[in-house]
């Protein structure tokens, strides 16, 4: 496909007023934009003929700087075009207007979060954004070069984010890797040469260190619930845990999304927000007491079952996340109050509804039918999380070699 460039005016006002003056390369259909430096007023601006109007002071030196970027960014189009290699309008305006040394860190973050936000990443975006800010807080510059991030500065940040801000080697890993996806975009980009590459097993390892995924056993989940006179907002947090626990985990996003239509020919059909699974699960019989503690407050069957989506802006990705957050905050806090209640030392949250099932399940379900049940993508994923939950077989083990 051919590419293109052409001297256009942006409709994007700075505080004055004023428009910026930009060279637009387009290639399949796809814009980008390099600004020239200069803004004018619109009315000064041909449209039709595509200059600076003679009603500008410098409309003349205007014209002139225009015509010369014109023909500078066409010429390098040529060149780039005789190339073999298909490159991106993006690729083209970094070839045409920086060299790969002055394209910064941040910069390229920057379309990395601007790209989890456009794909309603929201979650992923919240946590990576946070993960960019410690990057800049360490290199105290905004003009951090991919040259720059290498082994000594990456074993540097990791000492800052260990003392600064007492993360954990789990943190720690989460915060190399967002550094490293960057990193690795700016290879695809041609901004930072491949051999610069500060990860590897020779030189910066990224190694998940092994967690411990706490799960509730049978007996105090028999315990939460039958824990009596609980107050109506630990009643409504306990529901909602069970309603997570009962369907083998499901996430709390997904879970304040299900609406009464999802429920038919009794079965639980519904499409999961992480990855966009569609999945079909009969409806336990300890669901229909949660279900009919709703019933009165059903307006109709496309309502949202529990009430945390009642009032979002499911148009806006944003609120639908910040009321998610709020909704999951709220649960864990009244959760605590109810494993009191209930006498259960661990600390009892949303998240570890989907640990419960699996540390209560263990290797007594095929581990190809827990892949369905987690909606695991890979049955590596699954493997990894259940050996978190299976211990009879080093049990047993170290039963036969002790007990004499």
């Amino acid at each position: 496909m051919t590419s293109n460039a052409k001297i256009v005016l942006r409709k994007k006002p700075n505080k004055e007023g004023l428009y910026p003056l930009a060279v637009r390369i387009t290639k399949n259909r796809r814009s980008n934009y390099h600004y020239i430096g200069h803004y004018i007023n619109l009315k000064d601006w041909d449209e039709k003929n595509i200059r600076v109007r003679k009603s500008h002071l410098n409309a003349d030196s205007l014209n002139g700087l225009l015509t010369t970027k014109l023909s500078e960014a066409n010429k390098m189009l040529i060149d780039l075009q005789s190339g073999k290699k298909d490159i991106s309008a993006n690729q083209i305006k970094q070839k045409l207007y920086a060299s790969s040394e002055s394209i910064t860190f941040f910069e390229v973050a920057k379309d990395f979060l601007d790209e989890l936000e456009a794909n309603k990443k929201l979650s992923r975006l919240s946590t990576d954004k946070a993960r960019v800010n410690h990057v800049l807080n360490f290199s105290k510059s905004k003009q951090l070069t991919f040259q720059e991030i290498d082994e000594q500065f990456l074993r540097k940040f990791k000492i800052y984010l260990r003392k600064k801000h007492s993360l954990s080697e789990r943190s720690i890993v989460n915060n190399l890797i967002v550094i490293r996806t960057i990193y690795n975009r700016a290879i695809k980009l041609d901004i930072v040469d491949r051999k610069l590459y500060p990860f590897g097993s020779d030189k910066i390892r990224i190694k998940f260190p092994e967690t411990e995924k706490i799960g509730l056993t049978r007996n105090e989940v028999i315990k939460l619930e039958s824990v009596k006179n609980l107050n109506e907002n630990e009643t409504h947090a306990r529901n909602v845990w069970l309603f997570s626990f009962y369907f083998a985990g499901i996430r709390v996003a997904d879970v304040l999304k299900i609406r009464w239509s999802d429920i038919y020919d009794e079965r639980l059909h519904y499409r999961m927000n992480k990855n966009s699974k569609l999945l079909s699960l009969k409806i336990p019989g300890k669901i229909f007491p949660i279900l009919e503690y709703y019933q009165d407050n059903k307006q109709n069957d496309d309502d949202f079952i529990f009430p945390e989506m009642k009032k979002a802006n499911l148009k806006d990705a944003k609120d639908v996340y910040a009321k998610t957050k709020t909704a999951n905050k709220k649960f864990n806090k009244y959760l605590l109050s109810v494993a009191e209640q209930a006498e259960i030392s661990k600390k009892v949250t949303m998240h570890i509804a989907r640990h419960t099932f699996g540390n209560i399940s263990e290797d007594k379900i095929p581990i190809n039918m827990l892949q369905k049940l987690y909606r695991h993508s890979s049955i590596t994923t699954t493997i990894n999380y259940q050996s978190n939950f299976m211990h009879k077989d080093t049990d047993e083990a170290l039963d036969s070699v002790i007990n004499f």
